[in-house]
């Protein structure tokens, strides 16, 4: 009993890292990837560098190509894109 008593704070210390440290990480990696892979043509986003452009062309799972201004388009790594700052609108069915 007594060897027990001695890790319950050492259990509770790893409980409240978990819930204060752990979880909300890992629910902004979940959330990230969402926004990732939601990606579509013409959407407005933040390179982590702090380049803004617009998806000109998603190109496979891993990149995206970005205008960044007129005629000068660079072929971006999804996982840097930092936000989209505006999202388009789905394209209706007519």
């Amino acid at each position: 009993m007594e060897g027990i008593a001695q890790f319950i704070p050492l259990i509770l210390i790893f409980v409240i890292m978990y819930f204060l440290m752990i979880r909300p990480q890992q629910q902004k990696l979940k959330q990230h990837q969402a926004m990732v892979a939601a990606l579509r043509k013409g959407d407005q986003v933040v390179t982590q560098g702090g380049l803004i452009g617009k998806v000109s062309r998603v190109k496979d799972d891993a990149e995206v190509e970005v205008e960044l201004a007129d005629g000068i388009k660079v072929r971006v790594v999804r996982n840097t894109i930092a936000q989209v700052v505006n999202k388009t609108e789905p394209a209706a069915n007519a």
